[in-house]
């Protein structure tokens, strides 16, 4: 029934394209009709594994991207603690320096 209709609806656009109007459409035989299934299946099954290779590509570009973006802030916040690591240690080193430069003063 579902091929039958695909059929006439596909030969009704066909024959508006060509030019030709109100032109009776002969109903498919069996044969035909099992044909035209196995093709449309064919071409369902086709187009679903490609979309399904999209939708798993999309997704390994989305986790690797995640992924990416995690390490760069995982880099960057080390990096931050390092410089506040190192800007403490500046501080302290000057600290010991003024003090060191106060005792030569003081003799």
């Amino acid at each position: 029934m579902y091929l039958t209709l695909y059929h006439w609806v596909e030969m009704r656009a066909k024959m508006r394209m060509m030019g030709f109007r109100g032109a009776a459409i002969k109903p498919m035989n069996e044969e035909a009709a099992a044909e035209l299934g196995a093709e449309l299946l064919g071409e369902a099954t086709v187009f679903l594994i490609g979309g399904a290779c999209l939708i798993a590509e999309y997704s390994r570009q989305s986790t690797n991207s995640r992924r990416k973006e995690d390490e760069m802030e995982a880099r960057l916040n080390s990096m931050e603690a390092e410089i506040a690591r190192l800007g403490l240690l500046s501080e302290e080193l000057d600290a010991r320096a003024r003090a060191a430069e106060r005792q030569q003063l003081a003799k």
